[in-house]
């Protein structure tokens, strides 16, 4: 029988203490049981590339930006995320050192690449540290995962990685920030464990350019 949701939210309040950590203890076995089958997952997961389309859905659900770019990932937390549309910019990791570049602000913000975990879980997709895995939670949904934050406070709450066919191929990410807007990336011409030059995580930063580097503040 399929319990009316009040009488589920009634259930849920009378609840013994008991019950209640129980229930908490057994939401901790799963998420670690997601975490490792993430885990296990992306281990195979060397190398990614894809073409792909954004869309940027506001907190009322209205259409408020697309675009287009690419995406090349490469493990351990190597990075090259290049948009095309609207505006031209660019964010490349090394694996240390990342470079965010706009080109229009003709600016360039330099970054420590494991930093970027505490602001965005995107970064886990190319590391396996225990140590930055530990700052999120992970749980089984249809067609993928969904990471959030332990932590409450971060920019990003929500991250869905959905994978195209069950296999190692990305097929879209699902980016929700603190205000509820949510980003969405379609991947399309995906390839997986390809040879990537390495000189695509490499970014020299063009002469005359504003740069901020906030890793001297790290």
């Amino acid at each position: 029988m399929k319990l009316q949701p009040l009488i589920l939210a009634l259930c849920v309040i009378g609840a013994t203490p008991a019950a209640y950590a129980a229930a908490q203890a057994t939401d901790k076995q799963l998420a670690s049981v997601a975490a490792q089958s993430l885990k296990d997952k992306l281990k195979g997961l060397e190398s990614f590339r894809a073409q792909f389309e954004q869309s940027v859905i506001d907190h009322e659900g209205h259409l408020i930006q697309s675009g287009k770019g690419e995406i090349a990932l490469q493990y351990p937390a190597k990075i090259r995320w290049q948009q095309d549309e609207p505006d031209e910019t660019l964010l490349v990791s090394d694996g240390l050192r990342t470079v965010y570049f706009d080109s229009f602000a003709e600016q360039a913000t330099i970054l420590n690449t494991l930093g970027l975990i505490d602001t965005t879980p995107f970064v886990l997709l190319t590391t396996q540290d225990p140590k930055q895995w530990q700052k999120y939670q992970v749980a089984e949904i249809s067609g993928g995962y969904r990471i959030e934050p332990v932590q409450s406070g971060a920019q990003v709450e929500r991250l869905d990685v959905l994978f195209a066919d069950g296999g190692l191929k990305i097929g879209q990410l699902n980016v929700t920030d603190s205000s509820g807007q949510i980003s969405s990336f379609k991947f399309s011409d995906a390839q997986v464990n390809v040879p990537i030059d390495a000189a695509q995580f490499k970014f020299v930063i063009p002469e005359g350019v504003v740069v901020d580097d906030q890793t001297q503040s790290d």
